[in-house]
């Protein structure tokens, strides 16, 4: 299983396969946090793909050889310079309007990794691409709506837990995620 990552923009090619790693990144890693009905009920909206962010060149994918030479999409993430703060292209807190760098924070957004490749620093090498992208576009601090198995990832690399905020489903339960946010510069790696 062991290979030589690499990190790419994620190309409008890659959408199939993209919702084929989200939806298994969800149903194998989020369990322990979310129950299978509230994750069930946030795949495709809350917990999904935007697209926009793909168009917008702001989406890395995570590729590794497998065991048999092959290329596997292993994780995927990336940045925003809109408005939406989470969810995918059918979520209903859709802005699609710009960012200003000068006043408001990049929304680091969307990210997920394989389960068999879990804990490989694939998550890392994801959120340093996109900060790194951010700060090339001036902005100077970033926002996240982490779910409750994300937090201690972006903990470890210097966001600040603050509001929780409970979004609703359409089977009647909610999906709890916390806002973090980071200044560019603020926190380094904890172990």
């Amino acid at each position: 299983m062991a290979g030589r990552f690499h990190l790419r923009l994620a190309t409008l090619a890659d959408v199939p396969p993209l919702h084929q790693l989200i939806a298994s990144s969800v149903r194998g890693l989020m369990l322990a946090t979310y129950s299978p009905a509230q994750l069930e009920a946030a795949l495709g909206s809350w917990l999904g793909l935007d697209t926009q962010l793909v168009k917008d060149g702001t989406y890395f994918i995570v590729e590794a050889t497998g065991d048999h030479g092959e290329i596997v999409l292993v994780g995927c993430g990336g940045w925003s310079k809109r408005k939406t703060p989470y969810g995918s292209d059918h979520g209903p807190e859709r802005e699609d309007a710009l960012l200003d760098p000068q006043h408001d924070a990049a929304m680091i957004r969307a990210f997920f990794v394989h389960p068999e490749w879990a804990r490989q620093g694939i998550g890392r090498m994801l959120l340093d691409a996109s900060e790194g992208a951010a700060i090339s576009a001036g902005f100077t601090r970033f926002e996240l709506g982490a779910t409750l198995s994300g937090i201690p990832l972006y903990e470890r690399y210097g966001y600040v837990p603050g509001e929780r905020v409970d979004l609703p489903l359409d089977n009647g339960e909610v999906l709890p995620i916390v806002r973090m946010t980071k200044p560019v510069g603020g926190g380094s790696p904890r172990k």
